[in-house]
């Protein structure tokens, strides 16, 4: 498997990337949300509006069906969080480019594998109501505040 690059893996460990990740995936579990009870359709202008409420630009990515946030520049380094939303899990990206050079733009699911196992698994947040969907996105947003600061 690919190594995380060294700025990456450093801010991962400094913001306690692992350890938050599985809270919020403890906390939206498929215990709490069985598949039947999951969001599975969701309405991309109610999406759109929960991520600006939160303070982001967001975009809709009609091709592959994601959304993004108007991505950030902090000296040569570019930022993005690109959100995939599949039969009521949320799938979180985030994109960091040096100079234009991709240095990470994998889901929050391989981070944990790249930086303790291959075989670590830590499962992707299940949501079954917007009020979910945006509790999870809040405490992302959050996270990637953090991993932000501590990158740079």
């Amino acid at each position: 498997m690919i190594e995380l690059h060294f700025k990456i893996k450093n801010a991962l460990v400094k913001m306690d990337f692992i350890r938050r990740y599985e809270e919020l995936s403890a906390h939206f579990s498929s215990e709490r949300t069985p598949s039947s009870d999951r969001l599975v359709y969701v309405e991309r202008d109610e999406v759109m509006s929960i991520i600006r409420a939160l303070g982001y630009s967001p975009m809709f990515h009609a091709k592959e069906k994601f959304y993004k946030i108007k991505e950030e520049q902090f000296d040569t380094f570019t930022f993005g969080f690109h959100i995939i939303l599949r039969d009521g899990m949320a799938d979180l990206v985030w994109v960091v480019r040096e100079n234009g050079e991709l240095l990470l733009g994998a889901p929050w699911s391989v981070y944990s594998r790249r930086l303790i196992d291959v075989n670590y698994r830590i499962k992707k947040p299940v949501f079954g109501t917007y009020e979910d969907l945006e509790d999870i996105l809040k405490t992302a947003f959050g996270m990637y505040e953090d991993f932000k600061l501590a990158f740079v």
